[in-house]
């Protein structure tokens, strides 16, 4: 009898954390999959772009939630997957990553005794003044399998006192779909379309509200991007309410700024990959750089995902205008700091996922990708 596995997605980076899992269900027999997108991310262009870009089935049940404050979200969320878990009584719910629509899944599924499985399982901030480290937290305490991306993982489900038979480590989801995209990523106009050579430019991106919704901190970000701006041109996909307040706090234009609408997976990782450096606030972007072996300059005072900072090439340079207008400048001469990949880091994790999931067992081992294509960092962007 085939497991049957719900998996689901609320928002963008959802999408290339289920992508993966969809394909390789796609090689198998053993299990039927039943895809729910939550509609917390509700750009319907965007989405079915997501969707055709990474060959993913349209889904199964579309629950069109919208935004709303993360109790009202949260609360929707719950109100309408109900219905669908009590008619598909799926075996497993799969919820990755730490958005609203993961803690309230999860949260449904328990209710009705229905086992989780939690991807991305582990991260810690130790920030709970964000919302994602108490949709993390909550989601880890109440699912049955904990899946693990890196190492920090494994120390802070230890250190909560989590039982060894729910903790297994995986590898990264998200460098699944890295790496089985890269073909197509290369294919990416997107250069030329913005007006960029290879090399010749830094990434801009930022949406944190933490950042972007304080006045004060706000200001101090645009006045290190305005000084940087000045060395190298930025290519920033922006959000329409993040560009909003760039009007409203800087009041010249900025000529080295190139404003793109959101982009796509493949044009947006293709800009990733050829740039001199990111200057961000995500959390995707930390690990998509690390793989690739460009500099990351992270603009947060903490991140959940250490090994990009301990064995990546990523920085964390706090909201501090001159500590970022620094590092900046040393990325800008080609400081690229340490440049390596995190363990499993090998496009298998899908595998190893369905794997634990369909044995029912805590020993599931495969060996990693051949070095070839494991060390990737070493080569994409050597000539930068």
């Amino acid at each position: 009898m085939p497991l049957k596995l719900l998996l689901v997605a609320g928002a963008r980076p959802n999408f290339m954390k289920v992508a993966p899992l969809l394909w390789e269900i796609q090689k198998r027999d053993d299990i039927d999959a039943f895809l729910v997108h939550t509609g917390q991310h509700y750009d319907e262009r965007m989405s079915q772009r997501f969707f055709a870009e990474l060959n993913i089935p349209a889904p199964d049940a579309n629950l069109e939630v919208g935004s709303g404050s993360h109790a009202v979200q949260t609360a929707e969320v719950m109100k309408r997957f109900e219905p669908v878990l009590l008619q598909q009584k799926p075996d497993v719910v799969l919820v990755v990553g730490d958005v609203n629509s993961t803690l309230a899944c999860t949260l449904t599924a328990a209710k009705l005794d229905v086992p989780v499985a939690h991807v991305e399982a582990g991260l810690r901030s130790n920030d709970r003044s964000m919302p994602e480290e108490i949709n993390r937290i909550l989601t880890d305490a109440i699912s049955t399998w904990l899946f693990v991306s890196e190492p920090s993982g494994l120390a802070n489900l230890r250190a909560e006192n989590v039982a060894s038979e729910r903790i297994h480590f995986v590898g990264n989801v998200m460098i699944d779909t890295l790496i089985a995209c890269q073909p197509r990523i290369a294919k990416s106009r997107i250069l030329e379309t913005v007006g960029v050579m290879p090399g010749g430019y830094a990434v801009l991106t930022m949406h944190r509200p933490a950042n972007v919704d304080r006045p004060d901190v706000f200001a101090g970000l645009m006045g290190a991007i305005t000084r940087l701006q000045n060395d190298i041109p930025f290519v920033f996909p922006v959000h329409p309410r993040t560009r909003k307040a760039i009007d409203e706090f800087v009041g010249a234009p900025l000529p080295n700024l190139i404003f793109t609408e959101p982009l796509g997976y493949l044009d947006f990782m293709k800009l990733l990959g050829d740039a001199r450096f990111v200057l961000t606030d995500s959390g995707g972007v930390q690990e998509e750089t690390t793989y690739l072996g460009v500099p990351c300059l992270t603009m947060r005072e903490n991140t959940e995902r250490p090994v990009t900072v301990t064995q990546g090439t990523n920085r964390l340079v706090g909201l501090d205008p001159e500590m970022i207008i620094a590092e900046g400048l040393v990325a800008l001469e080609g400081g690229a700091g340490q440049c390596g990949v995190p363990e499993l880091w090998d496009g298998r994790a899908s595998e190893r996922i369905l794997d634990v999931l369909t044995t029912r067992s805590a020993g599931v081992s495969l060996a990693p990708m051949e070095a070839s294509k494991r060390d990737a960092c070493t080569t994409v962007g050597k000539d930068r």
